[in-house]
């Protein structure tokens, strides 16, 4: 078994203000995207100047933490947050969902592409290797507030996380996901954008391998104590919500491919 290392949530204390690795690792996956973009960008839209990319990221970051918190609450604790909605605010304590966040980037990168009068589907395309940058850090930010932890199992790589009231050696499941979610769908993005592809390709292959990163790492996490399991008496709510990501992803590839196979 291995030791839990002891990281205050806390990074900094400023007087009153504070500072948490949560909320860092927000900025860095956030500077982490707009670095890399900036070293794509002239190969997807070299008239962009720094600034239409510096709005670029400021909208996507939007989406990212306002859907990924109205996403929390609509997907996970809708009732608690309407009986206290002044939690809603609390990002710092964690309880943010990818899904609501992706679907809060949609929407402002749509919003952002008509508004550039570009191509919705080919922005998504670029902005789609990025996103591991920000996954990974966040899935950090989950492991140093010790949530999210995993079932109990004998592994020599097992942690006793503080949070945990039982006190058991369980799996380190944000780390599964670090690796999964932020290095490795990373590297396959990165390595696959790297040659020219059809429209919708990438971010059809985001949605592939997040969806079964996501929905294979769930089978070792405890699923969220307030829902438990909801279908066949073993899908989390997080398998539930990756399978149409699977799905549209793989037909995203397909209509992909399939219309570049006609122009040929």
């Amino acid at each position: 078994m291995l030791p839990y290392p002891q990281i205050d949530p806390v990074a900094l204390s400023l007087g009153p203000v504070q500072i948490h690795w949560y909320g860092l690792m927000y900025l860095i996956g956030i500077g982490g995207a707009w670095w890399l973009a900036r070293r794509r960008l002239a190969g997807f839209a070299p008239d962009w100047d720094n600034e239409k990319l510096s709005d670029l990221v400021f909208w996507v970051a939007l989406g990212v933490i306002a859907g990924g918190r109205l996403g929390y609450v609509l997907f996970y604790e809708l009732e608690a947050y309407l009986n206290e909605p002044r939690l809603m605010l609390q990002v710092w304590k964690g309880g943010m969902s990818f899904h609501g966040g992706l679907i809060g980037v949609l929407l402002a990168v749509a919003w952002f592409a008509r508004r550039q009068g570009v191509s919705f589907l080919a922005l998504m395309d670029f902005i789609a290797p990025m996103v591991p940058i920000g996954l990974g850090a966040g899935r950090i930010g989950n492991f140093i507030n010790a949530e999210l932890w995993g079932k109990t199992t004998d592994l020599p790589w097992a942690m006793v996380f503080p949070t945990d009231p039982l006190q058991l050696a369980r799996h380190p499941s944000q780390l599964y996901q670090f690796a999964l979610e932020g290095v490795a769908l990373f590297v396959i993005l990165w390595v696959y954008s790297s040659k020219p592809r059809p429209t919708m390709a990438v971010m059809g292959l985001f949605g592939i391998c997040y969806g079964v990163f996501r929905f294979l790492v769930e089978f070792v996490r405890v699923p969220d104590a307030q829902l438990g399991y909801l279908a066949f008496g073993w899908l989390t709510m997080g398998q539930l919500l990756s399978l149409p990501m699977i799905l549209i992803g793989a037909a995203l590839m397909a209509w992909a491919y399939r219309k570049e196979g006609s122009k040929a």
